[in-house]
C-alpha cells in the first residue's frame, strides 16, 4: 500500500504543479480587466481543471494507482476543501511559495485519495479520513472570524 501511496502523491504533485502554472499562465495571458471577460476566463479555468483531473486519472491508472478515475476524482474533492479551508490563512507574495504549497497540497490530496480508494483499508479509516478533511472547514471558518471577525 505505501507504494500505491507514494505514486499517488508523485502523480498528484506533479500535475498539481503543471495545474497551477497553467492556470497562471491563461489567466495572465486573457487579461481580464473587466467584468466582460470573466465568463471567458472561468470558463478556460474550468476546462483546464477538467483536462488535469482526467489527465490524471490517466496518469494514475498509468502507474497503477487503480481505479485512476475514482482516486483523481477524490483528490479533486479534497483539493476543493483543503482550498476553501485555506482561504483563512494569509497568502504568500511568492510565487514560488505558491507553487511548492500547491505541490504539497496536491501530494497530500493524492495520498488521502489513495488510500481512501484502497479495497484493503477498512470502512472505519476511510470514514475518519473523510471526517478528518471536512473538520477543516469549520476549523478554517471559524479561524478567519477570529482573524477577521464578521
Amino acid at each position: 500500500m505505501r507504494g500505491r501511496l507514494g505514486r499517488a502523491a508523485v502523480v498528484c504533485a506533479a500535475l498539481g504543479v503543471w495545474w497551477w502554472a497553467t492556470v497562471r499562465l491563461a489567466w495572465a495571458g486573457v487579461g481580464c480587466a473587466d467584468w466582460g471577460c470573466l465568463l471567458p476566463a472561468v470558463g478556460l479555468l474550468v476546462l483546464l481543471s477538467a483536462g488535469a483531473v482526467a489527465g490524471s486519472a490517466f496518469a494514475l491508472e498509468r502507474v497503477g494507482v487503480r481505479p485512476g478515475r475514482r482516486v483523481a476524482l477524490t483528490a479533486a474533492g479534497t483539493l476543493v476543501v483543503l482550498r476553501l479551508a485555506a482561504e483563512s490563512l494569509p497568502s504568500s507574495t511568492s510565487t514560488l511559495a505558491d507553487a511548492a504549497a500547491y505541490g504539497v497540497a496536491c501530494a497530500f490530496a493524492g495520498v488521502l485519495a489513495a488510500f481512501m480508494t484502497e479495497p484493503s483499508v477498512a470502512r472505519g479509516w476511510r470514514v475518519a479520513a473523510l471526517a478528518a478533511i471536512l473538520a477543516l472547514l469549520p476549523a478554517a471558518l471559524a479561524l478567519s472570524i477570529a482573524r477577521f471577525g464578521l
